[in-house]
């Protein structure tokens, strides 16, 4: 009696489906027509939403039964497509016996479903084959947000409660080896495919567990499909490909989801594939292109409080590891001072990303980042530290139409006065909105040529100092 019955479920789900009345009409067509100021009554139980549900018991009922029949010690070691092509046949089994009216196509939609829920993201798994998708948004059960080309669009994926929401993200978390319980009720982890995660539980998360998931293309974007969508013009490209490989330390600015982690992917592509580098990040998302890459991540502390290890800890070891750059997904709290060490210590052309709206707001940042570390330094040594190792920083933003743009292109020439001298190489104006909300602008130069365009000449690597002419349009969008 204690297993699983799925007659006792199934007989009652026809029961919160009846027909309508009028009265039940009337109660529910004024808030479609004038929303009220409370919501979430009136969605609650929307009449598109109920065949939804049905077919979600469905899936987890016919999960459970397959849990049953099948033999888990055997899972692992089944190749996929016989895992599948098994799941599709209990599945036939399972229609027939509950006779169901489904068609192939049906069937196959019902078998894929019920793969992705045994070894998959379940609900969310076609939205992570969705190229289109770069963000997946879990608020709750109830409400799954993706983005779109920059903007945010509502789906009618949903989870059946938060306990089965919770498998999922603990099927997430598990798999990088970290943990999410009501001691620690937030976590970063990743997917296999590189797609960063973030979770929050109760008791922090109000209304059920809260997700984030950033996709991660399969195909990392290079700096010539950068300059196709309109990023940035070629001219501003071979730059930044020229400076990267005269390795000139660079820093890429901006806030989150304005395409950091993807810039710096595509900058890589300029690192000579005979160098060691070396990649440190709190989850490890990046996609470098070089054959000779270590790649290490953070730990968060284990259920005692122990074992901990931070950024700080891996850049100290990765100069201990002969490497050519050290690059830092993102700098966050005191391994900034040990990014400057690294940077002024025989491991030119490092690069890392920062949160910052400006370029000399991620200088300020660096400062009190150092600071964080609590070492008695004083704010002109960090200055100076920071002026003589980084060489540019590259500051890009997502505008209000959704599209990513590289904003400046700055170049840290010194200190004068305890103030660090910069002066930007590139920039793009804004102009204009049109009435779609489309942003339109120019790339242009300031007419300032950079010192690193000597060590780039040095190096065999020339460019067309024409591009420098601030009369000139480099590109319009």
């Amino acid at each position: 009696m204690g297993r699983f019955s799925l007659a006792r479920v199934i007989t009652p789900a026809p029961d919160p489906v009846p027909e309508p009345t009028p009265a039940a009409t009337a109660v529910a067509s004024p808030p479609s027509a004038a929303p009220a100021p409370e919501p979430r009554p009136v969605r609650a139980e929307p009449r598109a939403a109920k065949p939804a549900n049905k077919q979600l018991d469905t899936r987890l009922k016919l999960h459970a039964r397959l849990i049953e029949e099948l033999d888990l010690s055997k899972l692992d070691k089944l190749e996929e497509t016989d895992l599948r092509r098994e799941v599709k046949r209990l599945t036939v089994d399972f229609a027939r016996s509950e006779k169901m009216a489904l068609n192939s196509a049906e069937l196959d939609e019902l078998g894929a479903s019920i793969f992705d829920e045994m070894v998959g993201l379940g609900p969310i798994e076609p939205l992570l084959n969705d190229e289109t998708i770069s963000d997946i948004l879990i608020n709750g059960p109830h409400q799954v947000y993706v983005e779109r080309r920059g903007e945010l669009e509502l789906t009618p994926i949903h989870f059946r409660d938060n306990d089965h929401l919770l498998r999922i993200v603990n099927r997430i978390v598990a798999g990088v080896g970290r943990r999410i319980d009501e001691s620690q009720p937030m976590v970063d982890a990743r997917l296999p495919d590189g797609s960063r995660v973030n979770a929050a539980i109760a008791p922090v998360a109000i209304d059920g567990a809260a997700v984030s998931i950033r996709k991660f293309s399969k195909k990392p974007l290079t700096l010539e499909k950068l300059v196709e969508v309109g990023a940035m013009p070629q001219a501003v490209a071979d730059f930044l490909y020229g400076a990267v490989r005269a390795r000139v330390s660079t820093v890429i600015s901006g806030g989150t989801g304005s395409g950091k982690t993807t810039l710096l992917n595509a900058l890589s592509a300029a690192i000579s594939e005979g160098e060691r580098l070396i990649t440190i990040e709190d989850a490890a998302e990046l996609q470098l292109q070089q054959p000779h890459v270590v790649r290490m991540e953070t730990r968060p502390p284990n259920i005692e409080g122990k074992g901990e290890v931070r950024q700080r800890e891996l850049v100290k070891n990765a100069l201990r590891m002969r490497p050519d750059r050290v690059i830092l997904g993102e700098v966050r709290s005191e391994e900034a001072f040990d990014m400057l060490q690294a940077m002024n210590t025989g491991h030119e052309g490092s690069m890392a990303t920062i949160h910052a709206n400006n370029p000399r707001e991620a200088i300020s940042r660096l400062e009190q980042m150092v600071a964080m570390g609590g070492l008695n330094i004083s704010p002109e040594a960090v200055r100076a530290q920071i002026a003589s190792a980084v060489g540019l920083i590259v500051q890009v933003m997502r505008l209000s139409d959704g599209k990513r743009k590289l904003m400046y292109v700055t170049e840290i020439v010194g200190m004068e006065s305890n103030v660090v001298q910069m002066q930007d190489i590139f920039t793009f104006n804004r102009t204009h909105t049109d009435s779609d909300g489309t942003v339109r602008g120019e790339f242009r130069a300031s007419g300032l040529r950079p010192h690193c365009l000597d060590e780039m000449l040095r190096r065999g690597l020339p460019y067309d100092t024409a591009h420098f002419d601030p009369s000139k349009t480099l590109g319009t969008c």
